[in-house]
């Protein structure tokens, strides 16, 4: 009889296998979860299922972890692999006591006491077949509570139809030897870790398939009858003349402009699509610091992605690693330009919402669309946004629009008591399929709508793209960064809920700012970014292939061994490789001489490969401007090198977005760094290595255009002194196109006026700009500046400047 159980068994296994297919959560469960594989490790599972074990069963084996069905011999005794809170449910009447489960657990807890160098890891499995919210106005018990407690008839259905969205999630262990050494008796801690248990598999049933989705008919009721949506229409009767009728048939067209229409169906015929896509166009996706908003999910926050925006493909990679990272999918703002069809339906039931570019002081739309946010914070829903409002043209981070995050803001102070967390992410690919159209509307010409040719113009491009990036960078919880700038804010808006605070639009703009910090914080490092910050630093963007290498492997070890931050991630390989990354994605050319490998990037390529350096130029623009100040002055000491970063840094800060918390503590880890690779010699003042000269300068060049900006903007300020902050903005920007002509400067981001105006204003933030500006600390920049300057262009601008004067 055992053998017929075993062969029928073995017979069922091999049928699921074939209808299911496993999506494991995390990828890697050793490398992101505390697991130790020296310590004997026992599964819980919420509940006792045939199925649930053979899909773990497949797992356990793939990644070398104990196999479910084999007992765990420890200390003499056989205990079983899996623990399950609860027994299977039957087909007809209750279901078997649970009792079994806390004998279980008190017999590991005594045997902890027993035995005190025994220590068993606990860890918790969920599994998912499909991941369907289901819908607020579900009546049906089968529709509710079956999907989450099926029995057998029902889940032999769920494997049939839903087994190709199987998902198995792996938390973090926890140690009964911690959990015994605690204090109480055995009873109490079984059922204490069985009320844990319980509420850990409910969370992480939430975390995996989001709240319950609202019929549209009850969401747009539930909006138009909202207190605020119906003081906006009754001011619109008033302003325009019309009747409640129409102002209410307007609230409800704004309604339907707006909502997402969330469909489960459609995201799981998506991830099919999108499956096959990304595997068309990338070799890899590389995601850091999802574990860490997984846990943010867990733990109850309303979570706000802030990703910066280099592409249309944005949207469509960030869902797409989120649900496969055990999260649903966001609701989307996006533009309203994108709403044509049919990519505008698909993106509605995708979860986009649809945002106007500007409000254009329309009372009824504003009062539609935060009544709308405040519904999807208020349910529970994730929402995605882009602070920089449309896509980076040159590569750099935009300066941040604050209506979206003020709106945020303001639902806070309305008293959303849930921890809304603003979780900033960095997107980078190796090839952004818009670049040439972008440098196109940088030479002014005209942005084209989008449109379903466009989308039949891309996919006929689809070819090799390398890889993406996905990082998380630091949250920012909303409620504590309010607690830190405006310490009673509760009690004020206690006192008057309807009053603007005269503290809310600074406080809007530097949680913006801190938005766009975090997000570079976090940016990856990538083969095509690191050699494209190379060979433009080069004369003829071009070196030779043994030279080019060096540089790159002295770049690879001054980012890994003085990171950034720990956000931050820096590819894998060494200078050779990373060379042969670039030449197979075309984005290098090899040519072979009497002498040698030349490795270049063709005049074509240029715009687009300095797009990419930007991406990445925050993070080496101080080591740039240290290997400058080394190579200008030959003979300097540490206080010296102090000093001129500290009078460049804020301005660095305001147009890289960078938040260096030790400035003096990384100046010196990387002049070590130096050190130890042989670039300079340090006896009381530091000095030059003759022979590594050439990586100092290649190194230096990083930082030139900023530089350049530099001198011109402080050599305007000591001829004009009393300039106002417009006049420098377009001073400064024609000085540089001046600059550009003569010296064939081609960087877009050169002669993009938004930097200046960025500039101009961090200058009078500084005080440069005010009557009392204090002339010695102006002249001292500029001499500073202007001796980091090549003789020819410190001539153009001295000159330029004399004459504009």
């Amino acid at each position: 009889m055992a053998k017929q159980d075993s062969f029928v068994m073995t017979v069922l296994r091999w049928f699921q296998r074939k209808l299911v297919h496993t999506i494991v959560v995390p990828t890697d469960p050793f490398a992101d979860l505390n697991l130790d594989p020296k310590k004997p490790l026992i599964y819980v599972m919420k509940t006792e299922s045939f199925s649930d074990m053979a899909a773990l069963s497949d797992v356990t084996a793939k990644f070398g972890l104990p196999s479910p069905y084999d007992e765990l011999e420890c200390h003499g005794k056989a205990l079983p692999r899996v623990v399950c809170l609860n027994r299977a449910k039957p087909m007809i009447g209750n279901r078997p006591s649970s009792d079994a489960f806390l004998s279980e657990f008190k017999t590991l807890l005594q045997m902890h006491r027993a035995n005190p160098d025994l220590e068993i890891q606990l860890v918790p499995v969920s599994l998912f077949w499909g991941r369907t919210p289901g819908k607020e106005d579900d009546t049906m018990k089968a529709a509710v509570l079956e999907r989450e407690d099926p029995n057998w008839l029902r889940k032999f259905f769920m494997i049939l139809f839903l087994g190709r969205h199987n998902f198995v999630q792996f938390s973090n262990a926890v140690s009964l030897r911690y959990m015994a050494d605690e204090h109480g008796t055995d009873q109490q801690i079984a059922h204490k870790l069985a009320r844990v248990a319980r509420v850990h598999f409910s969370r992480q049933r939430k975390v995996m398939t989001g709240p319950s989705l609202p019929s549209r008919q009850n969401l747009f009721h539930a909006l138009i009858n909202s207190e605020a949506v119906q003081k906006a229409i009754d001011e619109e009767v008033q302003s325009k003349k019309i009747t409640h009728a129409e102002a209410k048939a307007k609230a409800v067209e704004y309604i339907d402009e707006i909502a997402a229409d969330y469909s489960d169906s459609l995201v799981r015929i998506a991830e099919r699509m999108l499956t096959w896509l990304w595997n068309k166009l990338y070799k890899g996706i590389n995601i850091k610091g999802a574990e860490h908003v997984r846990q943010l999910h867990h733990d109850g926050h309303e979570i706000v992605y802030v990703p910066c925006h280099r592409s249309h493909m944005d949207y469509l990679l960030l869902s797409y690693i989120l649900y496969f990272q055990g999260m649903v999918p966001p609701h989307i703002a996006a533009g309203i330009n994108l709403n044509f069809w049919p990519a505008g339906p698909l993106f509605r039931r995708g979860g986009a919402f649809f945002i106007r570019r500007s409000f254009n002081g329309n009372k009824l739309y504003t009062a539609v669309f935060r009544e709308y946010l405040d519904q999807l914070f208020t349910k529970g829903y994730s929402v995605e946004y882009f602070t920089e409002g449309g896509r980076s043209r040159t590569g750099r981070l935009l300066t941040p629009k604050t209506g979206m995050l003020a709106m945020t803001l303001n639902s806070v102070l309305r008293g959303i008591e849930r921890p809304i967390t603003l979780v900033p992410v960095y997107l980078g690919y190796d090839h952004v399929m818009e670049v040439a159209t972008y440098h196109k509307e940088l030479s002014g010409k005209k942005k084209q709508k989008e449109s379903l040719w466009q989308v039949f113009g891309a996919i006929r491009k689809l070819g090799n793209f390398g890889q993406g990036y996905v990082n998380f960078g630091e949250p920012i919880t909303i409620q504590s960064y309010l607690n830190e700038h405006v310490a009673d804010w509760r009690e004020q808006m206690s006192t008057n809920p309807q009053a603007k605070p005269s503290w809310l639009t600074p406080v809007v703009n530097g949680l913006a700012n801190k938005v766009m910090t975090h997000i570079n914080d976090a940016a990856a490092v990538s083969s095509v970014t690191l050699t494209s910050m190379v060979l433009l630093a080069s004369e003829q963007n071009a070196l030779e292939r043994s030279q080019l290498c060096r540089q790159l492997d002295l770049y690879l070890h001054l980012l890994k061994e003085v990171p950034y931050t720990s956000y931050a991630s820096v590819v894998e390989g060494n200078g050779e490789s990373l060379v042969e990354q670039g030449l197979e994605l075309k984005k290098l050319v090899s040519e072979q001489d009497a002498l040698g490998s030349i490795i270049s990037i063709e005049a074509s390529q240029l715009l687009a490969m300095s797009y990419y350096r930007n991406n990445i130029l925050h993070l080496l623009i101080l080591p740039s401007l240290i290997a400058c100040i080394l190579t200008q002055h030959e003979v300097v000491d540490r206080n010296k090198i102090k000093q001129m970063c500290h009078g460049f840094y804020p301005l660095l800060q305001a147009e890289l977005f960078m938040d260096i918390a030790d400035l003096d503590g990384y100046i010196d880890s990387v002049l070590d760094l130096f050190i130890q690779e042989g670039l300079v010699i340090e006896d009381q003042v530091i000095e030059i290595n003759a022979s590594k000269i050439d990586q100092l300068l290649l190194l230096a060049a990083v930082v030139d255009e900023s530089m350049q900006r530099y001198a011109m903007l402080f050599n305007l300020l000591v001829a004009k002194p009393h300039i106002e902050r417009a006049a420098l903005e377009n001073e400064g920007h024609q000085l540089a196109q001046h600059l550009g002509h003569i010296h064939g400067i081609t960087a877009p981001e050169f002669y993009d006026k938004k930097l200046y105006g960025c500039l101009s204003l961090k200058l009078k933030d500084l005080g440069y700009l005010s009557e009392s500006a204090h002339s010695a600390e102006i002249i001292r920049i500029r001499d500073y500046a202007n001796g980091l300057l090549r003789a020819n262009i410190r001539q153009t601008i001295i000159q330029s400047v004399a004459k504009a004067h």
